[in-house]
C-alpha cells in the first residue's frame, strides 16, 4: 500500500469525542495513522488520555486531549472551539462519547434519564451546531450509535436504545440540510465490541456473541476502519447512511 493510500487525511483536522479508550481510542489512532491532526475529549481519566496522545506522537502524528464531560453543554461547545483553534480548521467530527444505563424502565431514576439523553443525543447535536462554524465542503460528521438502535434483543435497554435510535433522525436530517454545502453525515452502529467496558471474556459475552451472525465480538479497530472510510475520500458519496459493524447482530 502506497504512502498516498495510507495517508489520505493529511491536512485534515478531526475531533473525536470520548477518545481516551475503547472504540474512541481506536478511532483517534486510526485517523491519526491516516494523517489527520486529531483532538479528542475525555471525561476524567487524564492518564489514559495522555497515553493516547503519546501513542499518536510516537507514530509521527499530532494529537491533543481536551477534558470535557459530554453531559456539559458548554464543555461540548468549548471542545469544538478548542480543536478548531489548535489546528486552525475542523474537517471531521466524530461523535463517539456515550453513556448507558441498563435497567428495567421502572427502575430508572430521572438522573439516569437526563444523563443518558444529554450525552447520547444533546451532546452530538450541540457538537454539530458548534462545528458548523468550521466545517467546509468535504466536511464529515460521523456519529457512533449502537446495534441496539436496530435490534433490541434483550430487556432492560429501553433508555439506551431510545437515545441511540434518535441518532438516526439526527443523521438523516443533517445529510439533507448539509448536503448542499458538500458536508456528509453518517451513523455507525457497532455491535458487541471487545472493550474494557464490555470485554469479550466477560460474564455476558457468550450470550452477546450468540446474538450475532458471526458468533463473535468485534474489535474496536474494526469499527475505526469504517469511520476512517467515511472520513476519507472513498466515503465522499455516502451520506445519511446507517452502517452496521455488528457481526450480523441486526440481521
Amino acid at each position: 500500500m502506497s504512502h498516498e493510500e495510507t495517508k489520505q487525511l493529511i491536512g485534515k483536522a478531526a475531533l473525536v469525542t470520548g477518545g481516551s479508550r475503547g472504540i474512541g481510542e481506536a478511532i483517534v489512532l486510526r485517523l491519526a495513522r491516516a494523517g489527520a491532526d486529531v483532538a479528542f475529549t475525555y471525561r476524567e481519566n487524564e492518564e489514559l488520555a495522555v497515553g493516547v496522545v503519546a501513542r499518536v506522537k510516537e507514530a509521527g502524528g499530532r494529537a491533543i486531549a481536551l477534558r470535557a464531560d459530554a453531559a456539559d453543554a458548554e464543555a461540548v461547545r468549548g471542545a469544538v472551539a478548542a480543536a478548531a483553534a489548535e489546528y486552525g480548521r475542523l474537517d471531521i467530527l466524530v461523535n463517539n462519547a456515550g453513556a448507558g444505563v441498563l435497567a428495567p424502565i421502572a427502575d430508572l431514576a430521572l438522573a439516569d434519564v437526563d444523563r443518558v439523553l444529554a450525552v447520547n443525543i444533546r451532546a452530538p447535536f450541540l457538537a454539530v451546531q458548534a462545528a458548523l462554524a468550521h466545517l467546509r465542503e468535504g466536511g464529515r460528521i460521523i456519529t457512533v450509535g449502537s446495534c441496539m438502535a436496530e435490534r433490541v434483543a434483550f430487556p432492560g435497554a429501553t433508555l439506551y436504545a431510545t437515545s441511540k435510535t434518535a441518532l438516526t433522525g439526527l443523521t438523516k436530517s443533517l445529510a439533507r440540510e448539509l448536503g448542499p454545502a458538500g458536508i456528509t453525515a453518517n451513523l455507525v452502529h457497532p455491535g458487541p465490541i471487545d472493550t474494557d467496558m464490555n470485554p469479550a471474556d466477560g460474564p455476558a459475552a457468550d450470550a452477546q456473541a450468540s446474538l450475532t451472525a458471526l458468533g463473535r465480538f468485534g474489535t474496536a479497530g474494526e469499527v475505526a476502519e469504517t469511520v476512517a472510510y467515511l472520513a476519507g475520500p472513498a466515503g465522499a458519496y455516502v451520506t445519511g447512511a446507517s452502517i452496521a459493524v455488528d457481526g450480523g447482530f441486526a440481521a
